[in-house]
């Protein structure tokens, strides 16, 4: 590890579930959080230093408790290199907090892959996605942050993750309807029933099947519709997010495929172009209407730009 590096790693939001797919379907979206991670030799004794621009600014921890510092420092631990006596972190957040867009999983993979490119390269790209996951509890949102755009990720009955990647058709436009308020995932997920109906079950299998259908070939408004269509987590999580769920109602009375986004309590809009002035007609001033692009290559170590290898995943 030299006494003075630093790489830059930039980040996608993602959504997960996309309705029917409850932890385990997700898109990565073009809207990016970008971290400058460094390590040096302090004068004295160990020190961290975090500064936050942007989102999360004067709310989040600027020592060793911030989450990007927590992966750098379980992924020195994983790959058996030795914990540095300074890391310096200059984060750019762009991606809303606790609002269903991957926040905490853009932290924990911009924290492993920025300690991978500093002083872990043999890391390889399957541990880098199974401490994600580990880390984050799912591999729902850290697969397309990982990875990029459309992902089916699960776990096998040992708890290893594995995951596909798909190319979204071109005519998939995701809008993103953000509110103010923020929801936690342990809120949300408090809120879920320990058993579901079977018919519910099958009705959601038979759903997502539909969906990866729909994104991949056939990105139809009335097909769209009727894929996100989901039984499992949104009417449960609804009391906790009520405006959430009054507008995915909204919207898909209007023939809008509009999904919780995530844990919420953002909406996620799987439309055409030219539904953003539908979107926002129906949604009010209290939102944050944002339409965005599919991202399709994921987490990316950007400086320096000729690092080796390793510090850009695979797709």
């Amino acid at each position: 590890m030299s006494s003075s590096s630093t790489v830059v790693v930039r980040v996608p939001a993602t959504s997960a579930n996309l309705g029917p797919g409850f932890d385990s379907l997700g898109l990565a979206l073009c809207l990016y959080d970008e971290v400058e991670a460094s390590v040096f030799e302090p004068a004295g004794a160990p020190a961290v230093e975090v500064g936050v621009e942007g989102e999360g600014a004067g709310e989040l921890d600027t020592g060793e408790g911030h989450l990007i510092i927590r992966a750098m420092r379980a992924t020195f631990e994983r790959a058996g290199v030795p914990q540095p006596t300074g890391l310096r972190l200059r984060c750019l957040n762009r991606i809303p907090h606790a609002r269903g867009l991957g926040s905490s999983s853009a932290a924990i993979c911009a924290g492993i892959l920025a300690a991978r490119a500093l002083a872990a390269p043999g890391l390889s790209d399957d541990e880098v996605f199974a401490l994600a996951t580990e880390m984050e509890g799912h591999p729902d949102n850290v697969a397309p942050c990982l990875f990029g755009g459309l992902t089916i990720a699960w776990s096998d009955l040992s708890g290893n993750p594995s995951k596909l990647k798909l190319s979204p058709h071109g005519g998939v436009r995701p809008v993103v309807c953000v509110p103010r308020t923020r929801l936690s995932t342990e809120e949300a997920r408090g809120l879920l029933p320990k058993d579901v109906p079977h018919a519910d079950a099958a009705a959601n299998a038979g759903r997502a099947a539909l969906l990866i259908a729909a994104l991949t070939q056939r990105p139809e408004m009335g097909l769209l519709l009727a894929a996100t269509e989901d039984r499992l987590h949104q009417a449960y999580r609804a009391p906790a997010m009520p405006r959430t769920a009054e507008l995915v109602q909204r919207l898909r009375e209007a023939g809008v495929p509009a999904v919780v986004s995530g844990a919420g309590p953002t909406v996620l809009a799987l439309g055409a172009a030219d539904t953003h002035d539908l979107i926002a007609s129906k949604a009010g001033s209290d939102w944050h209407i944002q339409p965005l692009d599919v991202d399709q290559s994921g987490a990316r170590v950007i400086f320096p730009r000729h690092a080796d290898a390793s510090s850009t995943l695979k797709e």
